[in-house]
């Protein structure tokens, strides 16, 4: 009989340790699910947020040199890349002011490549209102900016080449200096009198 009481109470006890098992089971369940659902949210306002400050502008090109003292196949074709030339980007805002202003040098291959954050101070760059243009050349003979593909006036960034995740990306056709020889003359008169005062 004391064996058989022993085994009872075994047999008891391991059914209160169960029971006492899934109570505290049964209210696990719904703090789980609400820590869960916690994490879930902080975590979706974390990527909201981190959508709306980040993103990338990439702009890349060449600049070449192109002498027009050659003939026109070799002019055509005789273009060679320029190292250390400098390429601007220029940003303005709504009201025409400038927001943001970067520039880079080119490598032995003429190429530029420049990676603009699409947030400059809290604000989003708008990339059609940035354009790229020619600053300067290191070659002495071949220093002259020219208007081939706008790099003298600039190239609004319209099209992009590729938009991957939060990264748009433009490359632009290549950029020209010309020799000095090339260089054409300023024909305005300066001194036209359109007043008809003729001394």
């Amino acid at each position: 009989m004391y064996i058989y009481g022993l085994l009872v109470s075994k047999d008891l006890v391991s059914l209160i340790y169960q029971e006492r098992e899934r109570k505290q089971r049964k209210m696990a369940a719904p703090i789980l699910t609400l820590i869960a659902a916690s994490l879930l949210m902080g975590c979706t306002n974390s990527a909201m947020a981190w959508k709306e400050t980040y993103g990338v502008i990439n702009v890349a090109g060449k600049v070449m040199c192109q002498d027009c003292t050659k003939g026109y196949n070799d002019w055509i074709n005789g273009d060679r890349p320029i190292k250390g030339s400098k390429v601007c980007l220029t940003c303005t805002d709504d009201r025409g002011r400038v927001i943001h202003y970067d520039s880079d040098v080119t490598d032995e291959r003429g190429e530029f490549d420049m990676i603009v954050s699409k947030y400059i101070n809290g604000k989003q760059l708008k990339e059609k209102k940035c354009s790229v243009r020619l600053v300067s050349s290191p070659d002495p003979s071949c220093n002259i900016l020219t208007d081939f593909a706008g790099g003298k006036s600039g190239v609004k960034l319209r099209r992009p080449t590729s938009v991957y995740r939060d990264t748009v990306k433009y490359m632009l056709t290549p950029f020209y200096f010309t020799s000095p020889m090339c260089d054409e003359p300023d024909t305005t008169d300066q001194y036209d009198d359109t007043q008809g005062n003729n001394y």
